[in-house]
């Protein structure tokens, strides 16, 4: 971080009283989002973040803690507290959950099938919390484990946000990270709507499978740190050699 201060933005009053800690929890998560740091970068030890914000030590202990529990912040022990980046191992158990069965969890590749902009169709404005003629980059993929196409998929993304990626030529299969390094947009949450369903002609054309064979349907919201609908998934998974898998802990 360049500066070593920065604004004091705490305040005990508004509409919601907050705890303390929790205000500078948001501070933080802020501040990660006007990019004063950035994933991977090591944050001031809580000592000096406590005088900075003019807090205790408990305080910011706390703040810090809940942070890294959310995975926000990472800890290494002996070595400080970091940023979190969405790597691909950290992708893996996080945020892909469609396992071959029998299989260990393994990222599939993805096929860029097109990319284009839209004007967003009612359930995705509603999704991504847009207004009725705001524009969607719309990408349609398929994605690859163990040699066969597993899943159908189309992501939307708020053009405002991603009009950029309309001029790239090499988009990676694991796209978290790949928002956070390039757009500074960190999925912080993501919530799955799962049904089961029949397979369609497209389903048959793009994953190669027969017309009523079991399929998932998910649709995915994904929401950045501060609060904002960034992208939303639908992904039309085969489940006739797939499942999907979620722990917690």
């Amino acid at each position: 971080m360049k500066e070593t201060r920065f604004d004091n933005k705490l305040s005990s009053t508004g509409p919601v009283f907050k705890p303390l800690y929790k205000q500078v929890e948001e501070h933080v998560k802020q501040l990660i989002v006007e990019q004063r740091w950035k994933p991977g970068d090591m944050l001031p030890n809580e000592f000096q973040l406590a005088a900075e914000l003019n807090v205790s030590q408990g305080t910011m202990r706390k703040a810090l803690n809940s942070l890294t529990d959310t995975k926000v912040l990472m800890r290494k022990q002996g070595v400080g507290t970091f940023v979190s980046e969405h790597t691909a191992q950290n992708g893996l158990f996080r945020f892909f959950p469609i396992i071959a069965d029998g299989k260990n969890p393994e990222l599939p590749k993805a096929e860029l099938l097109s990319i284009e902009t839209q004007t967003a169709e009612a359930s995705v404005s509603a999704a991504l919390e847009l207004n009725k003629k705001d524009k969607v980059i719309a990408m349609r993929r398929r994605r690859i484990l163990n040699g066969e196409y597993c899943i159908a998929e189309t992501i939307y993304l708020p053009h405002v946000y991603f009009k950029e990626l309309l001029d790239m030529t090499d988009i990676p299969h694991t796209l978290y990270h790949f928002y956070q390094t390039h757009f500074n947009l960190t999925v912080h949450s993501t919530e799955d709507a799962i049904k089961a369903d029949i397979a369609n002609q497209s389903d048959i054309e793009l994953l190669g499978i027969k017309k009523g064979e079991p399929v998932l349907s998910v649709q995915r919201t994904a929401h950045s740190l501060n609060g904002k609908a960034m992208e939303f998934r639908i992904s039309r998974c085969r489940s006739d050699k797939y499942h999907y898998l979620v722990k917690l802990n």
